[in-house]
């Protein structure tokens, strides 16, 4: 009983893999195109191990994956989300082939902000990596209106009160230029640090997110691209 899990249709598979409708997949095993262990199939519903068995099309090795990873470096202008009636999203940055497996947003960045944005399907490690109670850490570069006081960083170690009451849980607040700024949280709220800004005098003029937990934002990823992460940073993320 247990193996009959990882048993699935084989089109329901190909689908899933990327290779076309069911009515595409239909028409690779009517050419023949399609083997399983070596053997050409000519149904398109037989049942395969997607672990066990080796399927192939035109010999090529066509290998299960059912979580999808990716690091986006989301440019301003862009909503977090999988999809809008009016406005792009960041879904709309990703290829065809790279949105078979349904990866959604982890988390939201503001319209306006850049940097870091995790995409996946894994959603026990998302609800993870989101959950208040985990305490995972977000950095982001700022640049603010106003110079950062000393007592302005005391306030954010101590939790901000925001616009609607909420005491937010405390925050590291860092000068690292005239008017440049590195914030660390564990939460996110909407529009959290533009508001916690503005609940001491200050405003955010510009903010990028440079890392999540044990995830950095790749120096050598530009603004609109991504990669899939290494098994070394999921492995990182987990374990976080």
């Amino acid at each position: 009983m247990e193996k009959e899990v990882f048993r699935i249709r084989l089109d329901k598979f190909l689908a899933n893999m990327g290779y076309g409708s069911r009515k595409d997949v239909k028409a690779l095993i009517k050419n023949k195109r399609i083997t399983v262990n070596d053997e050409i199939i000519r149904k398109s519903d037989i049942k395969i191990d997607r672990y066990q068995d080796q399927i192939k099309c035109d010999d090529h090795i066509i290998t299960y994956q059912e979580f999808i990873y990716i690091m986006l470096h989301k440019p301003s202008g862009y909503l977090s989300a999988t999809e809008d009636n009016k406005q792009k999203t960041v879904l709309d940055l990703i290829k065809k082939k790279d949105k078979i497996l349904d990866p959604f947003p982890v988390g939201r960045l503001d319209k306006d902000t850049e940097g870091l944005l995790l995409l996946t399907n894994d959603g026990q490690l998302a609800h993870e990596l989101l959950s208040p109670k985990k305490h995972v850490d977000k950095k982001y570069i700022a640049t603010v209106a106003e110079k950062v006081t000393e007592s302005d960083v005391k306030r954010f170690s101590e939790g901000v009160v925001l616009d609607d009451g909420y005491l937010t849980k405390p925050a590291q607040l860092s000068v690292i230029g005239e008017y440049r700024v590195q914030i660390i949280i564990t939460e996110g709220k909407y529009h959290q640090i533009k508001r916690m800004f503005e609940a001491i005098g200050n405003k955010v003029l510009y903010l990028k997110r440079i890392s999540m937990g044990s995830l950095t934002l790749d120096r050598d990823l530009d603004k609109g691209k991504y990669r899939e992460l290494t098994k070394e940073e999921i492995t990182q993320l987990r374990r976080k």
